[in-house]
């Protein structure tokens, strides 16, 4: 067990009692702290809506509504939420990794145990609440956006694996269906091909005509394309003959086409609640005319962002917190630069993403890859160099509330004589 001192609140402090609370699946253990006196004092709390209701109506009622401090482990997810609605409790997030360096510090021995933790959380509050920064969510619509959004990206994962799973059932009985369907096996031509169609005999078995009004009833009219894959149905050999594997093949594959179509229900029903969304956000038009948003990217922007221009002061927090910021570490003579593995993955990925097809529509995002590659950096290092430098770019533009503008920031590498004109186009740089 690790033993952690007696914490002292400060003289001055607004808060009537200070909280350290571990969630778990379970059951939540906590320490309550009362600077009027006692020792620390904790408490185990089960996983349900009822009993933490009673726990906070109690803190009300025994404080008199004054506010209340919270430290917890997490920064998103049910602790969050189900605390927001007490209005006198302040939450103050701790990320895991900062707790994991604190916990080590009174014990290199690597134990850890629930009650410590909480004990160490409220301890952590007391000592370094300079350092922490109180938790205030964002409007609902943003909210709903990152949420969304989220779940989009999910839904479309979900989606490949499960077009993988497809793709590879295909190649063992029946190959010729990747190109009957156009090899992308996730579109609903695709779906519904293989509901018909399963195993190349079926495929064979049916009239020209019936598959020619398949194309056609799938907006697939291109007379060299049907008639390719016309041939290839009438003139196909069977990859196998073994009975067993194409039954097993079929079942297959209708299950996964199955969950393909779900999933395609759902991702539209998504894409069109963060379009509807959007169109009611005051934020929307800054982050959809960004070269390469486009209608997935530009929420998951707009809500890296959020609507708080408060909660970043400058855009070095933005780049760090993201972890598109690399990390230095230096030791004697020894200095390296490396990635930070511990961020929020989506937000990096969003970043990561948006620059990526960022290089599709701006010119200067383009050149700037390319000097990177040129400089001998991998192609993912090059993104994460163009991510940093949007960061700036779009921390400008949403601090200020000022649409993007491509022929401005042409027009300030021209006065400047950036080093990146010698990669842009001369059209370009005549422009600029």
């Amino acid at each position: 067990m690790i033993s952690v001192s007696q914490p002292v609140a400060p003289e001055d402090s607004v808060f009537a009692a200070f909280v350290g609370l571990d969630w778990a699946d379970q059951k939540h253990d906590l320490v309550l702290y009362d600077p009027r006196g006692g020792p620390p004092q904790p408490r185990q709390l089960p996983h349900t809506p009822e009993a933490i209701d009673e726990w906070a109506c109690d803190l009300r009622q025994r404080f008199g509504g004054r506010p209340v401090a919270v430290c917890f482990e997490q920064t998103r997810g049910a602790i969050a939420y189900a605390l927001l609605k007490y209005d006198f409790l302040v939450l103050f997030p701790l990320a895991p990794a900062r707790l994991t360096s604190y916990r080590e510090s009174f014990s290199n021995s690597g134990a850890k145990d629930d009650p410590t933790d909480a004990a160490l959380l409220v301890d952590y509050l007391l000592r370094h609440r300079d350092q922490l920064r109180v938790w205030q969510p964002d409007s609902p619509a943003t909210r709903e956006l990152l949420l969304l959004a989220e779940a989009r990206r999910n839904a479309v994962d979900q989606r490949t694996r499960l077009s993988n799973q497809l793709t590879a059932v295909l190649k063992q009985y029946f190959p010729q269906a990747l190109v009957l369907v156009g090899h992308d096996v996730d579109t609903p031509l695709a779906c519904d091909f293989l509901s018909k169609w399963s195993t190349l005999a079926a495929v064979q078995a049916a009239a020209p005509v019936t598959l020619r009004k398949f194309y056609y009833g799938h907006s697939c009219r291109n007379e060299e394309r049907i008639v390719e894959r016309l041939n290839l149905a009438k003139a196909a050999i069977p990859l196998t003959t073994d009975v067993v594997l194409i039954q097993v093949g079929t079942l297959q594959v209708q299950c996964l086409v199955a969950q393909l179509r779900v999933l395609h229900k759902a991702v539209a029903i998504y894409e069109a609640r963060l379009v509807e969304l959007m169109d009611q956000h005051p934020d929307a038009a800054l982050f959809r005319a960004l070269p390469g948003a486009g209608p997935a990217l530009a929420p998951r922007l707009l809500a890296a962002f959020g609507t708080d221009r408060e909660r970043f002061q400058s855009a070095s927090e933005l780049q760090t917190f993201s972890g598109v910021a690399p990390v230095t570490k230096r030791s004697g003579k020894r200095c390296s630069v490396q990635r930070r593995w511990a961020c929020p993955r989506f937000l990096l990925q969003t970043f990561h993403e948006f620059a990526f097809c960022s290089c599709k529509r701006s010119t200067w995002a383009k050149a700037f890859y390319l000097q990177q590659r040129a400089a001998r950096k991998g192609h993912h290092a090059a993104l994460r160099a163009l991510a940093f430098k949007w960061i700036r770019i779009l921390f400008r533009c949403w601090k200020t509330r000022t649409p993007y503008s491509e022929e401005r920031y042409l027009a300030s590498l021209r006065r400047r004589n950036a080093p990146l004109l010698t990669f842009l186009p001369a059209a370009a740089t005549a422009r600029a």
